[in-house]
């Protein structure tokens, strides 16, 4: 029996080092499960290209990977500037509504343009502002309708179009913006499988994404990302609106204090695991290698602290968009990842919550191939919840195989912990499904003559069709 290299899934980032069919491939190769479209920095030309050539690729190599649309969301930004502008610890700016075609200078207070012309409303004196990702602090001086005046806290360079965070404060920003509509209109023309909503502040916002998906036909699943303290809080009422969640520690460690982020993590996956919820760990996993052949002794220790956790996925962002190690990082993924979950305990996870009787046979399931040692668990499903609950059980070192007859599921189920997916037509027959299932994992060297295979499926009995866990062993 061909045993997983490993169980934990990987997304990667596409961009310029990543977007040639030769990079695309070497990815689909190296293992790559999910390719995440980040909407901040892609246009719809290069999405609609990009989403073509992937599908083409994974289907050439027998092996196709999801793809994610990660919308940009409501964000602040400054404006453009044309130069860098050289801030002093204790230069006065001032935040302003009207774009700047300059940054002008009067009076010793530097205009900058943002993009949120409510941003008075939310700030009052002795508040703190965070620009470019947290790299430039200031102190709220004094809040009006025309300007926020701030004083700058350390030296610092400000370039074009930062990112503006408000630590703990609430903002009126619209959960759905109209470039997001717009941008998920061309991930649904291109049939994406997901789509990360970002800055998610509640269940409603997953509520409203959906309705939209729904009412333009696409049946994507919606990932959630906590990026902010509004997240936080909310956290179970999301996890049980959404289809999946990403803690996205790049924001959520701007917004909340740093020595938070380990405890969010964990709490984070630990409500995802109980809820059969695939959770990603995203943001800085390997951000030495965007330059580094080699990632700093901390960097693996992070990302061996998200397998131990047992997130389902973990993320490289820059290191695969702009880095010069791509294939490499994805490497060094699956070799940190494939070692610790050798260490794992052989046990089912105990925090999930199964109610149907189906998911609870398999849980009995998981257990006996466990038990028995080298048996593959192998369920059928139109839904995905089988299969989902299946990977969140984690038992660790079965292989997991799921068949669909569901076009588009069989790619949203690789971004679930363990399973392996495949695409199938099903028969009326519950039989000559489960030979023609068994034959296709043969032909295709998963497993062999021999080999023990426990599934969870539907047997015609007196002419009823009732539920089963059976104990096949796979023909010569």
């Amino acid at each position: 029996m061909k045993v997983p290299e490993r169980q934990t899934k990987i997304i990667a980032t596409i961009g310029p080092a990543t977007e040639s069919d030769q990079m695309l491939k070497a990815l689909i190769e190296e293992g790559v499960d999910v390719m995440r479209l980040n909407m901040a920095h892609a246009t719809h030309e290069w999405i609609r290209d990009i989403s073509q050539r992937i599908r083409k690729i994974g289907r050439d190599l027998n092996r196709e990977p999801a793809i994610l649309m990660d919308v940009k969301g409501p964000e602040i930004r400054t404006g453009y500037l044309p130069n860098p502008v050289h801030l002093a610890r204790g230069d006065l700016i001032d935040l302003v509504f009207a774009a700047q075609p300059v940054p002008a200078r009067s009076e010793n207070v530097w205009q900058i343009e943002v993009n949120y012309d409510k941003l008075h409303e939310h700030l009052t004196t002795g508040n703190n502002v965070l620009l470019d990702n947290g790299l430039i602090p200031l102190l709220v001086v004094e809040p009006s309708a025309q300007r926020v005046r701030c004083r700058v806290l350390q030296d610092a360079e400000l370039k074009s179009r930062r990112h503006v965070n408000l630590p703990g404060i609430e903002t009126g920003l619209p959960s759905i913006t109209e470039k997001d509509r717009l941008d998920t209109l061309v991930g649904i023309e291109c049939d994406h499988d997901f789509f990360a909503l970002s800055f998610t502040r509640d269940a409603d916002a997953i509520d409203l994404f959906k309705s939209f998906l729904k009412d333009n036909h696409s049946n994507a699943h919606v990932i959630a990302k906590i990026e902010d303290q509004q997240g936080v809080s909310n956290l179970e009422e999301i996890v049980t609106a959404a289809d999946g969640l990403m803690i996205a520690r790049g924001d959520l460690g701007i917004e909340c204090p740093f020595e938070e982020l380990p405890i969010i993590q964990r709490k984070t996956v630990g409500i995802c695991l109980s809820m059969g919820k695939p959770v990603i760990v995203a943001t800085h996993l390997l951000e030495s290698m965007i330059d580094s052949p080699v990632p700093t002794r901390a960097e693996v220790s992070d990302v061996a602290n998200a397998v131990n956790e047992e997130a389902d996925c973990v993320m490289l962002s820059g290191e695969t968009t702009t880095g010069s190690y791509p294939i490499e990082c994805v490497r060094m993924l699956k070799r940190i990842s494939s070692r610790i979950e050798q260490e794992l305990p052989p046990v089912l996870s105990e925090n999930i919550r199964l109610f149907r009787p189906k998911a609870k046979m398999l849980r009995s399931a998981a257990l006996l191939a466990l038990r028995m040692g080298n048996t593959a668990v192998l369920v059928f499903t139109r839904s995905g919840d089988l299969a989902a609950k299946l990977g969140a059980l984690r038992p660790n070192g079965a292989p997991l195989f799921a068949f669909t007859d569901i076009s588009g599921l069989h790619r949203r189920l690789r971004l679930v912990w363990g399973i392996e997916p495949f695409l199938m037509d099903f028969s009326d027959d519950p039989e000559q499904t489960i030979q023609e299932a068994i034959k296709r994992l043969k032909r295709e060297k998963y497993v062999e003559a021999g080999d023990q295979i426990v599934m969870v499926t539907n047997v015609l009995a007196d002419g009823k069709v009732v539920e089963s866990i059976q104990l096949r062993e796979v023909d010569a």
